[in-house]
C-alpha cells in the first residue's frame, strides 16, 4: 500500500491533475470551490496499471497555506511534482522541492501541465532543461518528466505509468508492531460519530482494538476502519486509513495527534536533531531563535537552542536542541522542517537523534557533540538490526558477520533487541539461543512475512472454499522461502493461534467447509443414495459424477463419507456401525471369513474385502489364511 503526495506552485494544476487521474476533485470546502484554489489538504485514490491501488494527498500550492502542506506530505512515499508549461519553475516550486529535499520523499514523477496552452514545442523543451537544472543534487533529481494535459487528458496514460514504475519497486512501510496514525484531518459523521484520518505507520491497526490518542492521553476503542472507502477489519502501514473512534467527540481530537496502542509512544517536549539551514535563506539562525516545528500532521512553537556554535549561516548544518511549548510524539529517524513564524519563511530541516533529550545540554559540551555525533550514526542494535532487515531470515552468526560489529559487543546488541522485541528468535529457545546459528528475524519482516502468509492462505480458502486447507508445500513455494525457515515462520504463526496445521495442510484458524443451498442439495441427494443401500453405496467414481471433485472431497474432509481404498466409499456413520458389528462378531477369540462377513452384512464381496483389508491395515484385524481374528 503506498501514499503519492501533489506538490507545486498555486495554480499550476495538481487538483485538476488529481481529478484527471482518480475522477474525483480532491478540493472539498466550498471556499475552495469558490476560490479555485486548494486551501486544505484533499484526497483521492486510484489504480495503477500495475492493479495497486494507491492514495494521492492534494496539497495547497499558495504560500499563504503552505503549513497545511505540511501536514500532508510527510507521509507519503512519492511526490507527484507538479509544474505548469506556461510559468514553470516559480517561488513555491522552489520551496516545495526544498521541503520534499528534507523530509527525504526518495523519488516521484514530473508532471508538466497545462500543456494544451502550450503552442511552440521549444518553449516545452526550455521549461523541461530548466527543471532538470533545478532538481540537481535533490531526491527528484532523476525523477521522468511527463508531459500532460488534464482537459484534454494527453499524458495521462503515460503517467499512471511512470507512477507505477515509481512505485514498483519502493519498499514497503516496516511493520515495528508499533502502528502511528498522524491525524490529519477529524470530522463527524452521522450514525458513527468521530472520525479521523491520516497515514498509517510502523504497524497495524485492527477493529475492536483499544487505542490512546496521544500527547493527551485520552483512550478510546476503534469501532471501523476504513481505506478508500472500504471497510477493513486490519489497516496496514502505509495506508491512508480513516479510523472510527467511540467514547471520543471532535472537540478533543485535533490535527497533529497520534492515534497509537496504549503504552506504545511517550510524547516529548526536548529533542535533539541533526539541523540542516537552506541554502537560500537570507539570514543565518541564531541561539534561542522561536521556530514552528512540522513533524508528521503536527505544527508546534520551538525554542532553538544552538549547540557547539552562535548561530548558523546559509547551507551550513549543525546540531539543535529543539524546546516544545506543546508535547509531541517523535522517534529516532523521523524527518522534520522548521520555519520561520513571521514572515512565514521555510528555514530547513533534518533528522530526529533523540526524541527524549534529557536535560538542556551545554551548548558548547565537547562530549555532548560527541554523543549526539555516535547517535548519528547508529547505535550497535541499531547497526545489527539494519543488517538482519537486509537478510530477512538468517542465522544470528552471518548477520554479526554483516553488521562489520565486534562479536562481543553485536550479541550484548542482540539480546537487548530480542528484548525489546525488535528481533524474534525463530527456535525453541526462550530468548536468544546459546548457538550463533539459531535463526532469527526482525519484528518488521516477521509481520509482514505473517500478513503475506495469511494473506496466501486465504486467497486460496477464496478460490477454493470446499478445501480444508492449503498444501503446505504450495505455501511453501509461494513465499519462495527454504525449509529451514519455512518451517520455523510457519510454526511460530501456528502458535500465535492465527493458522491451524493439519497433516500436510494448513488453514486460517476461522476458515471451515461451508457448502452454498446448490451445493447443500447435491450433497444431500447424493446421501440418501447411501442411505438407501448403506452396506453396498455408490462407488467413489460414481459419487465423483454425481456431485464432481471438490464437492466430493469436501464431504470427506468434513467428515460425512470415509473413502476404503481403492474404490469404496462408506456414509461415516454406517462405516462405524460396521467396524463395531465386526468387531463384536470376533469377541471372545471368534474367527470370520469374508463369506460370513458379506452374509452379515447382506452385501457384495467386493465392498467386504475393501472394507476387512482396510481393517488389517488400522492394527483392528489379522488376516490368517482365509479368517480374521481381533488383532
Amino acid at each position: 500500500m503506498h501514499v503519492i503526495g501533489t506538490a507545486g506552485h498555486v495554480d499550476h494544476g495538481k487538483s485538476s491533475l488529481v481529478q484527471a487521474l482518480t475522477g474525483t476533485h480532491p478540493d472539498r470546502l466550498k471556499e475552495e470551490r469558490e476560490r479555485e484554489m486548494t486551501i486544505d489538504l484533499g484526497f483521492a485514490w486510484l489504480t495503477l496499471p500495475s492493479g495497486e491501488e494507491i492514495g494521492i494527498v492534494d496539497v495547497p500550492g499558495h504560500r499563504d497555506f503552505l503549513e497545511n502542506m505540511l501536514a500532508g506530505v510527510g507521509g507519503i512515499d512519492a511526490a507527484l511534482f507538479v509544474i505548469a508549461a506556461d510559468e514553470g519553475m516559480m517561488p513555491q516550486t522552489i520551496e516545495h522541492l526544498a521541503i520534499l529535499d528534507i523530509l527525504q520523499i526518495q523519488g516521484g514523477v514530473i508532471a508538466l501541465t497545462k500543456i494544451d496552452m502550450v503552442d511552440d514545442p521549444d518553449w516545452l523543451d526550455l521549461v523541461e532543461d530548466d527543471i532538470r537544472t533545478a532538481l540537481q543534487h535533490t531526491v527528484l533529481e532523476s525523477a521522468p518528466i511527463v508531459r500532460v494535459s488534464s482537459r484534454t487528458h494527453q499524458g495521462i496514460p503515460e503517467l499512471l505509468q511512470r507512477l507505477d514504475e515509481c512505485l514498483l519497486n519502493h519498499p514497503p512501510r516496516a511493520d515495528l508492531g508499533r502502528p502511528r496514525l498522524p491525524i490529519d484531518r477529524v470530522f463527524s459523521m452521522p450514525g458513527f460519530g468521530t472520525v479521523v484520518t491520516g497515514t498509517l505507520s510502523d504497524g497495524t491497526l485492527q477493529a475492536g482494538n483499544e487505542v490512546e490518542i496521544l500527547p493527551a492521553g485520552l483512550r478510546s476503542r476503534i469501532r471501523g476502519l476504513q481505506t478508500h472507502r472500504k471497510k477493513e477489519d486490519l489497516a496496514i502501514p502505509g495506508s491512508r486509513t480513516a479510523v472510527n473512534l467511540s467514547g471520543i467527540n471532535t472537540e478533543q481530537v485535533k490535527r497533529g495527534d497520534i492515534i497509537a496502542y496504549p503504552g506504545s509512544y511517550q510524547p516529548t517536549r526536548r529533542i535533539d536533531v541533526k539541523f540542516k539551514l537552506l541554502a537560500d535563506v537570507p539570514l543565518p539562525l541564531k541561539h534561542d531563535t522561536m521556530v514552528k516545528f512540522f513533524i508528521g500532521a503536527a505544527e508546534v512553537l520551538a525554542r532553538v537552542r544552538l549547540l557547539g556554535s552562535e548561530e548558523l549561516h546559509p547551507g551550513e548544518e549543525g546540531w539543535l536542541q529543539l524546546e516544545l511549548e506543546e508535547p509531541v510524539v517523535a522517534i529516532r529517524g523521523d524527518r522534520y522542517i522548521l520555519r520561520r513564524p513571521s514572515p512565514g519563511e521555510t528555514l530547513g530541516g533534518g533528522v530526529i537523534i533523540d526524541p527524549h533529550s534529557k536535560g538542556r545540554h551545554k551548548r558548547f559540551s565537547g562530549g555532548e557533540l560527541a554523543r549526539l555525533e555516535l547517535l548519528s550514526r547508529g547505535t550497535p542494535a541499531e547497526i545489527l538490526l539494519q543488517a538482519l532487515t537486509a537478510l530477512g531470515i538468517a542465522s544470528l552468526q552471518d548477520v554479526i558477520s554483516r553488521s562489520n560489529l565486534d562479536a562481543t559487543i553485536a550479541k550484548n546488541a542482540a539480546q537487548e533487541l530480542v528484548t525489546q522485541g525488535d528481533v524474534i528468535t525463530l527456535d525453541n529457545s526462550p530468548g536468544l539461543a546459546a548457538s550463533s546459528q539459531s535463526l532469527v528475524i526482525s519484528r518488521s519482516y516477521c509481520n509482514q512475512l505473517k500478513r503475506q502468509v495469511l494473506q496466501e492462505v486465504g486467497d486460496y480458502h477464496k478460490v477454493y472454499p470446499l478445501r480444508g486447507g492449503m498444501p503446505r508445500e504450495e505455501l511453501k513455494s509461494r513465499l519462495k522461502l527454504i525449509s529451514r525457515p519455512y518451517n520455523a515462520i510457519l510454526h511460530l504463526i501456528v502458535a500465535d493461534g492465527d493458522l491451524v496445521e493439519t497433516g500436510a495442510f494448513v488453514r486460517l484458524t476461522n476458515h471451515a467447509i461451508r457448502f452454498n443451498s446448490q451445493q447443500q442439495l447435491a450433497a444431500d441427494g447424493l446421501l440418501k443414495r447411501f442411505a438407501s443401500a448403506p452396506y453396498s453405496p455408490p462407488s467413489a467414481k460414481e459419487c465423483i459424477t454425481e456431485v464432481g471433485d471438490e464437492l466430493y472431497n469436501a464431504m470427506l474432509e468434513s467428515g460425512w463419507l470415509v473413502s476404503i481404498p481403492p474404490d469404496v466409499v462408506f456414509r461415516k456413520q454406517d462405516y462405524e456401525r460396521m467396524v463395531s458389528e465386526v468387531i463384536n462378531l470376533l469377541q471372545g477369540g471368534k474367527t470370520i471369513t469374508a463369506a460370513e462377513v458379506r452374509d452379515h452384512f447382506n452385501t457384495s464381496r467386493r465392498y467386504v474385502l475393501a472394507l476387512l483389508e482396510h481393517l488389517d491395515a488400522r492394527g483392528i484385524t489379522v488376516r490368517e489364511g482365509d479368517i480374521r481374528r481381533l488383532k
